[in-house]
């Protein structure tokens, strides 16, 4: 059993502990761009020297996020996954930052499933994943780092934007 400081002490609650920071954190991040800022990219600046040539918008980032959330989390559920996903940037249907932010919502809902999954007894069962074969927990580390990314990116946005993310106001 993994031990913990913080309470329960399991398996799935220790990752749960850290997708629950990361979907507070890019939730309360997707919240505060405004809806007029949220096909910004940084090339929008023009800053000299600066190559932001074809990076994702703020609704973006986003939407590739929940992409691939549903995508990793779905293979350890073992749930079939949308069937308008054509892409890792998800579906081309989805436009308005209500709609955004929806699919996103829905993208941890099934992280929160997966986790929920997750035992000491069954965490280095192989999964297979695009082209190879992992453990099911490093399918879950895997989506947890690639949210932290994504968050890092929004952050970066929001503050070119002149929005202080949410999560870092707590740090004062």
């Amino acid at each position: 059993m993994i031990a913990s400081c913080f309470g329960q002490k399991s398996l799935s609650s220790a990752v749960e502990r850290q997708f629950n920071k990361i979907e507070n954190d890019i939730l309360t991040a997707a919240e505060a761009m405004p809806e007029s800022k949220f096909n910004f990219t940084p090339e929008s600046l023009h800053i000299k020297d600066a190559n932001f040539g074809g990076v994702r918008t703020f609704a973006g980032q986003i939407m590739h996020l929940a992409t691939d959330n549903m995508l990793i989390w779905s293979v350890i559920t073992g749930d079939s996954i949308r069937a308008d996903i054509e892409d890792v940037n998800g579906p081309k249907s989805i436009k308005t930052k209500k709609e955004v932010i929806e699919y996103l919502k829905d993208s941890f809902s099934i992280g929160r499933k997966a986790i929920s999954t997750l035992t000491d007894q069954n965490a280095m069962d192989m999964i297979d994943f695009r082209w190879r074969k992992l453990p099911r927990l490093d399918l879950a580390f895997y989506a947890l780092t690639h949210a932290n990314e994504h968050y890092g990116q929004m952050a970066i946005y929001l503050r070119m934007c002149n929005v202080t993310p949410p999560a870092t106001l707590n740090d004062k």
